[in-house]
């Protein structure tokens, strides 16, 4: 079975989610594929947990997982296609 590099920090810009792993990978994805982060204040959005397998927002009741923002996968939309 793989395992997942954890996530060691997050942050955000305007418009972007981005995740640092702990071998280094830096994951970025829209803030838009998740209703909830989008809708979120600033300091809601820096109110996270982390966890082996991804993030944890206790306060808007919103989990991301690192294999999903992975392969492209928001709240409600399919796996991006590869070009």
């Amino acid at each position: 079975m793989y395992l997942l590099p954890e996530p060691v920090s997050v942050s955000f810009t305007s418009e972007l989610m981005s995740a640092t792993l702990e071998d280094g990978r830096i994951i970025t994805v829209p803030i838009s594929w998740y209703p909830r982060l989008h809708k979120a204040t600033p300091a809601q959005r820096q109110a996270y947990e982390l966890s082996p397998g991804g993030i944890h927002w206790d306060e808007i009741d919103e989990d991301v997982s690192i294999e999903g923002m992975l392969i492209g996968r928001g709240q409600g939309n399919a796996p991006r296609q590869a070009a």
